[in-house]
């Protein structure tokens, strides 16, 4: 009998108790996730040490604490090799930058529908690097792809793929095989000019769209 994989366990650090409420409940009831809470940054530091390493963290930029970047660096170290993303609603494109710098796995708003909060997670998780459209629609790069050659079909896996979806979820949207999916992001990768599928949905993300 095959055994099943361990859920993802996340730990979630925010000293807004309402936020923290709705995520942790939402996320706790997801069947691939596991969720543990903290308030300040030695409490999150405190439950990596505990429990951790974490499969994720997302961690309040501006909780008690975290003192900017240096917070930051702390639970990047501490929760090593596990991934670390910065929660926040009022972030601003230096401060995101700066965090991606420092090493962090992406930037999530706090006014991300819970729904969505969890595909994110999930698509960081698996390796890749998250950033909101909003964030990236500024100083195109002037090399970016064009989205003007995509089909209909690939316009439509390439607004799953800026959703944090994986190929397996896409193709179960669509109707579609995986292997239809893995098809259609060469594909786009190719006609985008992208280096693989996370550089795809930030060139997407430059040019408007997700």
């Amino acid at each position: 009998m095959t055994a099943q994989p361990l859920p993802m366990s996340i730990l979630l650090a925010d000293d807004h108790e309402m936020v923290l409420d709705v995520m942790s409940l939402y996320l706790a009831g997801q069947p691939d996730m596991t969720v543990q809470t903290a308030r300040d940054l030695e409490d999150a530091l405190g439950q990596i040490t505990t429990h951790g390493p974490y499969d994720m963290v997302l961690l309040d930029y501006h909780m008690p604490g975290m003192n900017g970047m240096e917070g930051l660096r702390r639970v990047i170290t501490a929760n090593a090799p596990g991934p670390v993303a910065i929660l926040s609603g009022t972030a601003t494109r230096r401060i995101v930058d700066e965090a991606m710098a420092e090493g962090a796995a992406g930037f999530v708003p706090k006014t991300m529908p819970a729904r969505t909060l969890a595909n994110v997670i999930r698509f960081i998780q698996s390796g890749e690097i998250y950033l909101p459209m909003s964030y990236l629609r500024e100083d195109l790069p002037e090399n970016a792809g064009s989205t003007t050659a995509l089909s209909a079909k690939e316009k439509i896996v390439l607004g799953h793929l800026c959703e944090g979806k994986q190929n397996k979820e896409i193709a179960l949207i669509l109707g579609l095989s995986e292997v239809t999916i893995k098809m259609h992001v060469k594909s786009i990768c190719k006609k985008l000019g992208a280096n693989n599928r996370t550089h795809a949905v930030v060139i997407a993300r430059d040019l408007g769209m997700g």
